[in-house]
């Protein structure tokens, strides 16, 4: 519903805005807005079409790690941090057990089987609720942390850029260069959402598992900071990119390596996985274009720079530097709409290039944040709740720190 209001009206507004400029004398103004529209539903088609590959690539390893059982020992590894996290569900319920899978298939980019497992956790939440209308402390808790939720490898970000840098003639380019930076945006965003519902609900942060998780989370993060922050913005942004390399390699070897040794048949787990990446990849096709053309109106027309202009001028009245900004509507349309900030974000690649500060950061926003609007209907539309309490209030100010964090770190990195 609420994209289909920005819909509408990025187009009515750019259609009332080229009457205007048509009034003004710009007779060329149509004829540049059908121009567009033709452009950007051909760009939308060859991005999802280069999509293909990779989420065929990345889905099929997927599924060698989710027969291989390397799923679920993740779910393992994790399962205290979230006992402590959620003390209101009963110990063995399984609400705890999808709860875990669930942020594990999101934390590995497995949206399609982390959704139907959130929506399992959901009804069995539901089933300990006493208050079958109203959102119990766990579901709000759960709800939030996906919103926020931690991914380590942001698949659908990384593929697009490689797409977008071929066609960009950018030869030797390496789109995992926005991983760490990703990684330490997404962190900062679960971070300020579990501190938010924690300190609504009482409970205690300091508990051994929680700290230990943050603790060794932040110690990484900060060392590998300190080790890159004295290169050239060149070097520093090649070495970012061969340590993403190395760790989604390294987690392809490590699936692949003990699906072998679990004497499952790799090869077909990897092609059951890849027809699904196919599906994925042409299902996107139709969202992006139709996001496309609207944004498409909305810049010809110069609705966008205006938006944009007042918020630069304003940020450079406030003493700062105004170079994030372009890239600032990415992480305002994510809070509404995954598919419309996909959109947003390719339009910034294709505006300013791929491999540029606003290409980069408008990447790290996308995938350092979640669709709170959307996670919220859907997963709290399942099980009938009509009063969600202070979720929606917890999830955008996590949305609001994690774009905040998002910003500061691109700055760290590539600025």
């Amino acid at each position: 519903m609420v994209l289909n209001i920005i819909w509408v009206g990025f187009i009515l507004i750019g259609f009332l805005v080229a009457l205007v400029k048509l009034a003004q004398g710009d007779m060329l103004i149509f004829t540049k807005i059908m121009t567009g529209l033709f452009d950007t539903a051909k760009t939308g088609f060859d991005i999802s079409l280069g999509l293909v590959g990779v989420m065929s690539l990345w889905l099929g390893i997927m599924k060698i790690g989710e027969h291989a059982g390397m799923i679920t020992l993740f779910a393992k590894g994790l399962d205290p941090l979230f006992r402590r996290i959620f003390p209101e569900i009963p110990r063995a319920h399984p609400a705890g057990g999808s709860i875990v899978m669930n942020f594990s298939a999101n934390m590995l980019g497995l949206d399609n089987a982390a959704t139907p497992l959130g929506l399992k956790a959901m009804r069995e939440l539901q089933e300990i609720n006493p208050n079958k209308e109203v959102a119990s402390n766990p579901m709000i808790m759960f709800l939030v942390l996906n919103t926020a939720g931690i991914t380590l490898i942001p698949t659908s970000v990384i593929a697009i850029r490689q797409s977008m840098a071929a066609s960009q003639g950018l030869t030797n380019f390496n789109a995992a260069d926005i991983f760490l930076p990703t990684l330490i945006g997404t962190f900062i965003s679960f971070a300020a959402g579990l501190i938010a519902v924690a300190y609504v609900q009482r409970i205690k942060l300091l508990q051994w598992p929680i700290v230990a998780f943050f603790g060794g989370f932040a110690a990484l993060m900060g060392l590998m900071y300190l080790g890159l922050r004295g290169l050239p913005p060149a070097e520093m942004s090649a070495t970012i990119g061969l340590i993403g390399s190395l760790v989604i390699f390294g987690v392809i070897v490590l699936f692949v390596g003990v699906g072998a040794a679990r004497r499952i048949n790799v090869y077909e787990s990897f092609v059951e996985g890849a027809k699904e990446g196919f599906g994925v990849a042409i299902t996107i096709i139709p969202y992006l274009i139709a996001i496309l053309v609207a944004i498409s109106v909305f810049r010809t027309t110069g609705c966008m720079d205006f938006i944009v202009g007042g918020i630069g001028a304003a940020v450079v009245a406030l003493g700062m530097n105004a170079d994030f900004v372009p890239a600032l509507p990415v992480g305002l349309m994510k809070t509404l709409s995954g598919s419309g900030a996909r959109g947003l974000m390719v339009d910034v690649m294709t505006t300013y290039g791929v491999d540029s500060f606003q290409g980069k950061l408008a990447a790290i926003i996308q995938g350092s944040t979640e669709t709170t609007f959307y996670v919220l209907a859907v997963y709290f539309g399942s099980v009938n709740i009509r009063k969600t309490r202070y979720a929606l209030s917890c999830g955008l100010f996590a949305d609001f720190v994690g774009v905040v964090g998002a910003i500061l770190v691109g700055y760290a990195f590539f600025h």
